[in-house]
C-alpha cells in the first residue's frame, strides 16, 4: 500500500482504542523492536463480492493462539479472545473493506529502556488490517531449495509461538532461495528432518497418502494445516499420517505443497531442481485449493463455522 492509504486505515491500540495508522506510533528504543521480544498473528478475510461480505477465516483458533504465544513471552495482552476478535470485525467495518484483508495483531514488549529480558518490561498491543491480495505467486507452482539454514529449536527460540526475533530465521532462508533463483525455501530441523518452508507448513503426497511434519520437528502449529487435514479427511477422504520426513522423500513424492494463513495453498512442482511428480500441480494438490478456496468465501456450507462475517452478524465464530 502507499504511505499515504496506510496512514489513514483505522487500526486498534490497546493503549488508544480505535486510531488512524498514522497516529500510532512506536519509539526507537522499544524493546520490542530492539530485541524482537513480540509475537504476531496471521488472520485472513475474504470478500465474497456476490453476497457483499468480508469473510474473517477463523479468528478465535488464530487469537488463541495467539494468547498462547504471548504467554510464552510473558505478555498480558488485557483481552480476550472474544475480545480481540470483535475488535477485528469492528476494525474492518470502520475501514469499509470490499477486497480480501491480511489482519496483523502484534503484541510487543514496549519499555524504552536498555537491558534483555521479559520481566518488568510495559506490554503493547494493537491489530492492523490491510487489503492484500496474495503472499507468493504461485499459479504455475513453486520452485524450491533446501535451505542451508535450519529451522529454530524449541530450546532456543520457540517454533510453535510466533515470536517476532524468530523470524530472521525465516528472513535468512527465504532471501538465501530468491537470490539463488528459487521461490521459496524448505527448512530442515536440527536433526534432519524437513520442518516448513519459510513460513508455510510442507504436505507431500506419497502413494496416495498426505503426509506432513509431525509436531516434534519444530513447525508452527498452523490454524491453516488443520484446516487442510480435515478437507483432505473429510471431502476427499484421504489419509493423513503426521510424521518425520526425509529431504529425500520428497524428491520421489508425487505432489508437495506449502500452506499458511498467507500463503493459502501453494503447490510446489521442484525441490532442489528436482521434479515433484510430472512437474506440474498434482490433482489432490488442485483438488485441495479449490475446495479451500470454496469454503473460505463462504461458498462451502460445511464449512461456515470457520467464517466471521463483517458486515451481517457480528457473533464470533469459535
Amino acid at each position: 500500500m502507499e504511505t499515504t492509504q496506510l496512514a489513514n486505515l483505522t487500526v486498534y491500540t490497546k493503549e488508544l482504542g480505535y486510531v488512524r495508522y498514522g497516529d500510532a506510533k512506536v519509539g526507537l528504543l522499544s524493546h520490542g523492536l530492539n530485541y524482537g521480544t513480540g509475537c504476531f498473528e496471521g488472520i485472513r478475510g475474504f470478500w465474497n463480492a456476490e453476497e457483499r461480505e468480508l469473510y474473517l477465516l477463523h479468528l478465535a483458533p488464530h487469537y488463541r493462539r495467539f494468547s498462547q504465544s504471548a504467554k510464552i513471552l510473558t505478555i498480558d495482552l488485557g483481552m480476550s479472545v472474544e475480545e480481540m476478535a470483535q475488535a477485528t470485525v469492528e476494525i474492518c467495518e470502520r475501514n469499509h473493506f470490499e477486497s480480501d484483508v491480511y489482519v496483523r495483531p502484534l503484541a510487543f514488549k514496549a519499555g524504552e529502556d536498555v537491558g534483555v529480558r521479559l520481566h518488568g518490561v510495559p506490554d503493547a498491543f494493537a491489530i492492523v488490517a490491510i487489503p492484500f491480495n496474495r503472499y507468493i505467486d504461485s499459479e504455475g507452482g513453486l520452485n524450491v531449495c533446501t535451505s542451508s539454514w535450519r529451522r529454530i529449536d524449541d530450546c532456543s527460540i520457540p517454533a510453535r509461538a510466533k515470536i517476532t526475533g524468530g523470524y530472521v530465521n525465516s528472513a535468512f532462508a527465504k532471501s538465501e532461495a530468491q537470490q539463488n533463483g528459487f521461490d521459496e525455501a524448505l527448512m530442515l530441523s536440527h536433526d534432519g528432518h524437513v520442518s516448513e518452508g519459510s513460513a508455510e507448513n510442507f504436505f507431500m503426497v506419497k502413494n496416495g497418502v498426505l503426509v506432513t511434519p509431525d509436531e516434534s520437528q519444530n513447525i508452527l502449529e498452523g490454524v491453516t494445516r488443520d484446516s487442510i487435514i480435515g478437507i483432505a479427511r473429510d471431502t476427499l477422504g484421504l489419509q493423513v499420517r503426521e510424521r518425520s520426513i526425509d529431504r529425500t522423500e520428497v524428491y520421489t513424492a508425487q505432489e508437495a505443497f506449502l500452506t499458511g494463513s498467507a500463503a493459502g495453498i501453494a503447490p510446489i512442482v521442484s525441490l532442489d531442481r528436482r521434479a515433484i511428480g510430472d512437474g506440474t500441480i498434482g490433482p489432490i494438490t488442485a483438488q485441495l485449493m479449490e475446495m479451500y478456496d470454496r469454503a473460505v468465501r463462504g461458498r462451502e456450507p460445511r464449512y461456515r463455522a470457520w467464517l466471521t462475517p463483517t458486515y451481517a452478524d457480528r457473533k464470533v465464530s469459535a
